[in-house]
């Protein structure tokens, strides 16, 4: 997908607002998965956005999507952004990340896609990256939880010594 860049897609410092380009990285996030598991795909998660250099009004932004991973209802897509500027004809890479989507049905429940056959190389690395994301994703879950429920069953004293650290609970 491919979209020019308008001053209504301008920051208050006259880049282009990331919040524009994630609303395309959504978009080409929904049309890879969705092509990928023929049926109408949701957001689920997005993985690390790294904003690597601004985006200037004026410029064509370019955003290429790939199925790196499907497990039984969810699709990693990820997503290669690159910013050509057309007068220079320079095109530089400024973002990537993984979005994952979950296939549902009618009902909003979700359901079975296709499986993902991995045939290069590379292919096959990504595809055992994104299985190892989802799989780190549920630990990084259960984690993030129990470190919640401690520092929430501490006193103030307790909080207040790990302020003054660099210590974890």
């Amino acid at each position: 997908m491919s979209e020019l860049m308008t001053p209504g897609n301008a920051n208050f410092l006259g880049k282009v607002f990331g919040g524009a380009i994630l609303a395309l990285l959504d978009k080409v996030a929904y049309v890879t998965a969705s092509r990928f598991a023929g049926k109408i795909c949701v957001t689920a998660s997005f993985d690390r956005v790294d904003f690597h250099s601004p985006i200037e009004v004026g410029e064509l932004v370019h955003m290429v999507g790939s199925v790196d991973f499907a497990g039984r209802t969810s699709v990693q897509t990820r997503i290669e952004v690159y910013a050509e500027n057309i007068h220079e004809g320079t095109t530089r890479h400024t973002n990537s990340c993984i979005v994952t989507m979950v296939a549902i049905d009618d009902d909003g429940k979700p359901t079975p896609i296709p499986q993902l056959i991995a045939e290069t190389r590379e292919e096959k690395i990504r595809f055992l990256q994104g299985r190892a994301r989802k799989e780190w994703a549920k630990t990084h879950v259960t984690d993030s939880l129990e470190l919640l429920g401690k520092l929430e069953s501490m006193d103030d004293a307790e909080l207040d010594r790990l302020m003054q650290s660099d210590l974890r609970p």
